[in-house]
């Protein structure tokens, strides 16, 4: 088993908590809240600590082992629930996530799939993006012989306001190595994950 150091984009404390809770005010007071009324005094402080959570990812060892067994199929999590923050509007875009990899010379623990999904998706984002880091870093970090990764969200931003189409879901996907470039492989990959979205 091999301990390779912390995600560095995991790093706590980024989000200026004091700061925060001064802007909300602000912006309640510009939304013409009255922040003296009982239910409203403690906002400010509420909306800075939940934002706090929101784009802070919590830091974690990615735990790999040998592939001594020279497993070299799918393998696939799918239905992984993530929450981010559209980076346009501020407002949250909610779904699940599809990972897959072909395994090279070594095994990802499967719960880190999750956690890698979670680490990026602790940001605003657009889910374009957020897809293809996902992608990325599995590729950078585990040299895997292929990547796939289809993430399908409910944008409040498209929900609540402008268009106002609630339930309407967005699907995005990044492909890597033979996930991408074998066609036999791509179309397993990309019946799973549909079978996940629809199962």
């Amino acid at each position: 088993m091999i301990e390779l150091s912390p995600v560095p984009d995991a790093a706590p404390g980024r989000v200026d908590v004091v700061r925060a809770e001064a802007a909300a005010r602000d912006l309640l007071e510009a939304l013409g809240a009255d922040i003296r009324d009982e239910g409203l005094r403690d906002t400010p402080r509420r909306v800075a600590a939940a934002y706090a959570e929101l784009l802070t990812p919590e830091p974690f060892d990615m735990t790999t082992f040998p592939n001594d067994e020279g497993y070299d199929e799918l393998v696939v999590v799918r239905d992984i629930p993530f929450n981010s923050l559209c980076m346009h509007h501020l407002l949250p875009f909610h779904g699940v996530a599809t990972v897959a990899y072909i395994p090279g010379d070594r095994i990802i623990g499967l719960s880190k799939l999750a956690r890698v999904v979670e680490l990026f998706a602790r940001d605003l984002q657009v889910q374009e993006r957020l897809t293809t880091q996902v992608a990325a870093w599995l590729e950078e970090r585990l040299r895997p012989k292929g990547v796939g990764v289809v993430l399908e969200a409910e944008h409040m931003c498209m929900s609540v306001r402008g268009v106002q189409k609630p339930g309407a879901r967005t699907v995005t996907s990044a492909l890597r190595g033979v996930v991408r470039e074998d066609a036999r492989t791509r179309s397993e990959f990309l019946a799973l994950a549909e079978g996940g979205r629809n199962g």
